[in-house]
């Protein structure tokens, strides 16, 4: 194009006996005119399609809410329209049969606990004392046995087996080996006393008490599913359960909106896409509040192209390439609402909103 318009005006410059003074001068003030006018054009189309103003619709992210236990509400604390805040309780559920549960499953812990102390502990002072004393005891009593039983042997011998009768021997006998077996169970168990308890005994009890541990916990989390709370700050749209029904993690109970951050979908031709940048400043007005004009920014441009959808107004045909923009927008005063028609305007980095 440039070499065109240069070849032209060298013709025009030219001392061509063809064009005559009259022609050649009405020639280069059109040419000059052309000219000025295509750079104007050149010049200006970049810029000329801003401010940009484009149709859309309010977009609001919602929470379906549910309990994660299943049974019967007791307690629904807001109404559609309220806004709550994050960790607000909004119901309750009957958890009186798992409260029951829990103290039951207290109990056998305390008691576990209890046994587990006494393995770790041992045997008491006064217990090993009192073995020693039952051990003494038993040693004396075979010392008693063991003279008893010389005596009558001797006996026997001197007297020939007149005065003491072999059958008396026997018994005597036999009462010194019981009191030795005795002697030595008691040792025994003086010496488990001083070892104390195994350490498979102690590993047994510490596992039947963090199996009690894991069940009362498990008990806690139940009953602590029949609390439901808001997981952000939100408005409440639906409530689709009351006091009294039965309710279980397939039944939504609330319908949250997000208030923060709004959104909203805009669908730009492609011609135009180009111009489009994330970051750019926005501005968006209702048809039933068109004197408030609320800020925002492009956000989201989508990468890919789709047909124009049925709802968006476009003055291109429906079956035109579009792209999807996502305005986020700063409502502070809560005035947008869901799938609400919106007039959104652009503005390029060299223009104040």
């Amino acid at each position: 194009m440039r070499r065109t318009k240069l070849s032209f005006l060298r013709f025009l410059l030219s001392d061509n006996p063809s064009l005559r003074p009259v022609q050649k001068t009405l020639s280069l003030l059109f040419f000059v005119s052309t000219l000025t006018a295509c750079n104007w054009f050149d010049n200006g189309s970049s810029t000329s399609t801003f401010p940009l103003t484009l149709l859309g619709n309010v977009d609001i992210r919602q929470v379906s809410l549910a309990f994660d236990a299943s049974g019967r509400i007791i307690e629904l604390s807001v109404e559609e329209g309220d806004q709550v805040t994050q960790g607000q309780q909004l119901g309750r559920l009957d958890t009186s049969a798992l409260e029951l549960q829990m103290k039951q499953a207290l109990a056998e812990l305390r008691v576990q606990q209890q046994k587990l102390l006494s393995l770790k502990n041992g045997a008491r002072p006064e217990e090993i004392e009192q073995a020693k004393s039952r051990l003494e005891a038993a040693r004396s009593d075979t010392l008693n046995l063991t003279k008893e039983l010389d005596r009558l042997v001797s006996v026997a011998e001197s007297t020939q087996g007149r005065a003491v009768s072999e059958s008396q021997i026997d018994a005597a006998r036999t009462r010194l080996n019981v009191s030795r077996s005795n002697v030595i169970a008691l040792q025994s168990a003086l010496h488990l006393l001083e070892l104390g308890p195994r350490q498979e005994d102690i590993a047994a009890a510490q596992a039947t008490l963090d199996s009690l541990e894991a069940r009362v916990d498990l008990l806690k989390l139940y009953i602590q599913k029949g609390t439901l709370l808001s997981p952000v700050a939100a408005r409440v749209r639906a409530r689709s359960l009351e006091v009294g029904d039965m309710a279980n993690p397939n039944k939504p109970v609330f319908a949250l909106a997000l208030t923060h951050p709004k959104y909203v979908r805009v669908y730009v031709d492609e011609p135009l896409i180009g111009l489009i940048k994330p970051g750019m400043k926005a501005n968006v007005i209702s048809d039933s509040q068109p004197q408030i004009t609320i800020p925002g920014q492009v956000g989201f441009i989508s990468s890919v192209a789709e047909f124009t959808p049925k709802f968006v107004q476009s003055q291109e045909l429906r079956t035109h390439l579009v792209y999807e923009v996502r305005v986020v927008v700063e409502d502070s005063e809560n005035q947008l609402r869901m799938g609400q028609p919106v007039t959104v305007t652009l503005h390029n980095a060299n223009e104040q909103p």
